[in-house]
């Protein structure tokens, strides 16, 4: 497996958190490319090299993946539970971001594999500086295996 350095994906089913998201990453020039799934089928399409995403480079991997866990046909859980079931997906790093504070999402989160959890903020302030922090942590910081 590789990374690619260059690609975030973003596993987000409601279009106004996407936006925000967007414009977040934007204002602090966080220039990744990004691959938006807007449900957990379309999250592990993408992973895996199936559906739409047949014609993916099978070997090509997001530098990290951003997790809603309220999503439509697969939920973030079971997503996550199989990325880290599967060997090309076990060590990419996931950050669960949520609406969700509810304590058994944060410590079924963990159990099942994330990397981090991140409640997003409701206020657009708030929530650009922790997609800034995000970014930075995960972006520049962060040191991934070479080959996971």
């Amino acid at each position: 497996m590789s990374i690619t350095n260059t690609k975030i994906l973003l596993v987000e089913d409601n279009p106004d958190d996407e936006e925000l998201t967007l414009r977040a990453l934007r204002h602090h020039n966080i220039a990744n490319d990004l691959v938006i799934a807007r449900d957990g089928v379309e999250a592990l399409d993408y992973l895996f090299t199936t559906g739409k995403y047949a014609d993916k480079d099978p070997d090509e991997f997001p530098q990290v993946v951003l997790l809603d866990l309220k999503l439509p046909k697969i939920d973030g859980l079971e997503v996550l539970k199989k990325m880290r079931a599967d060997e090309r997906t076990k060590c990419l790093p996931v950050v669960v971001l949520t609406s969700s504070n509810e304590e058994k999402d944060i410590v079924d989160s963990y159990n099942f594999g994330a990397n981090s959890y991140v409640r997003k903020p409701v206020d657009f302030v708030q929530f650009i500086a922790a997609a800034e922090q995000l970014g930075m942590y995960w972006l520049v910081l962060n040191q991934s295996p070479v080959d996971i």
